[in-house]
């Protein structure tokens, strides 16, 4: 990773901390958690201004499916910025976004890519799925759109939709005009949705003439161990939101639906003709499905899951580990004496005491970063650690990735206090 990083020299660079705490929100909050100035990166590797090195299990929360400045990103760029094309085109059809298109398409199904349209959009976190749901609206008349959880097999219930039955298990309500469903829900502790019951709400769908609209934000390009997530359960969707790592690294977001959807007659934001965007999302579509890197994620991602899953058995403060590929959740849980309830994924009669779960996902991390791994904190309780390594990580690299995890695991079940929170599991090996 050679050559000067930004700034203004090594001094400006690592008193950057300093000077965002006095200038920006506290609503920053990767950097108050993770106190890092990258100065360099490449592949699973950043360099902080301090000289450190870390191993990157964030990857710009999926953004990176190939990790940081991959050579085909960088050249697909340099290309285009040294053609004198236009950077930015709105929604004009230039030979980048044809070819973006191009590649798309060759990486879907062969029953999907032949009868769907390309929709772009702003690429801000919400574009994509608003984009969505307005084209679900306008193609059925309908207003009302459910969301999917893991666990949720009767969302369209048994109504047809018509008067009585709403398709949703209340009478009188219209049946819905849409049916969101995340393969993975990342947000919600890294949890998969089961296969078996997204063939089933495929078919309920179906039956009710609700579009299934797919959201493969987090889980596109490979990372689940198929090129789309939705091919695990072998449905076809009816629309596909798409965002993150298609734009390889940079901020692009597109709408996949089928043609008989149509479109909603409205603009779907400013920035959606980014041709440096395109360009490196179409080098990284095509390097995937040239190397064959879904396949990669599932082999390395089945080893990811047993090694997290071994510290289960040894630390009483692991609970649950979930995911699919290279997206995984390890859940925090804080044993107690306390009545106030049992957390998801605690053992049997294990209590927990409010806030205690979400203190240990944060001093993993913590522990995490001093060890030079760097691990994001997600679920709806703030206690379950989320790794998303780029697909391009080695044997070697997992190796670190486990091992620096489960010593910042021991550190904190050693460290923690006894007596009202024991959290003293079976020892690993040091």
């Amino acid at each position: 990773m050679a050559g000067p990083g930004p700034g203004s020299g090594d001094g400006g660079r690592r008193g950057a901390p300093k000077r965002r705490a006095a200038r920006e929100p506290a609503a920053r909050t990767y950097a108050r958690a993770l106190p890092v100035v990258p100065v360099r990166a490449r592949g699973l590797t950043i360099e902080g201004a301090d000289g450190r090195r870390y191993l990157d299990c964030v990857s710009g929360a999926g953004t990176l499916a190939l990790g940081h400045n991959h050579p085909v990103v960088l050249d697909a760029i340099r290309a285009v910025l040294d053609s004198g094309a236009p950077l930015h085109v709105m929604d004009l059809t230039t030979p980048v976004e044809d070819a973006f298109v191009t590649e798309l398409l060759r990486t879907l199904p062969p029953g999907l890519a032949d009868r769907v349209r390309v929709r772009f959009c702003g690429p801000a976190g919400t574009d994509p799925v608003d984009a969505a749901v307005a084209l679900a609206r306008a193609a059925t008349g309908r207003t009302r759109v459910v969301t999917v959880t893991d666990a949720d097999e009767t969302v369209l219930g048994d109504g047809d939709g018509d008067g009585d039955g709403d398709g949703n298990g209340g009478p009188g309500r219209e049946r819905p005009a849409g049916l969101l469903l995340e393969p993975v829900r990342s947000e919600a502790g890294v949890r998969p949705v089961p296969d078996g019951l997204v063939r089933r709400l495929r078919a309920r769908a179906a039956d009710r003439a609700v579009p299934l609209i797919v959201d493969e934000t987090g889980t596109g390009v490979g990372r689940t161990g198929a090129y789309w997530a939705f091919e695990h359960s072998g449905v076809t969707p009816d629309v596909l939101v798409l965002a993150k790592a298609i734009g390889g690294s940079l901020p692009l977001a597109v709408v996949v639906h089928r043609e008989d959807l149509g479109a909603p007659d409205r603009a779907a934001g400013a920035f959606r003709g980014n041709q440096l965007a395109l360009a490196a999302g179409a080098a990284t579509l095509a390097h995937v499905r040239e190397h064959r890197l879904a396949e990669h994620a599932a082999t390395l991602g089945d080893r990811m899951l047993t090694g997290l899953r071994a510290l289960a058995a040894d630390f009483t403060c692991v609970g649950d580990v979930s995911g699919r590929g290279l997206m995984a959740g390890v859940e925090l849980v804080a044993p107690d004496t306390a009545p106030d309830g049992t957390a998801h994924g605690a053992r049997p009669g294990t209590a927990v005491r409010p806030g205690t779960a979400a203190d240990l996902a944060t001093a993993v991390r913590r522990e995490c970063l001093r060890r030079g791994l760097i691990v994001d904190v997600t679920g709806p309780r703030a206690n379950v650690v989320r790794l998303l390594p780029p697909l391009i990580v080695t044997e070697e690299q997992m190796s670190a990735v486990l091992d620096r995890l489960a010593d910042a695991v021991r550190a904190v079940d050693r460290d923690s206090p006894g007596g009202s929170v024991p959290l003293r599991g079976k020892r690993g090996p040091r």
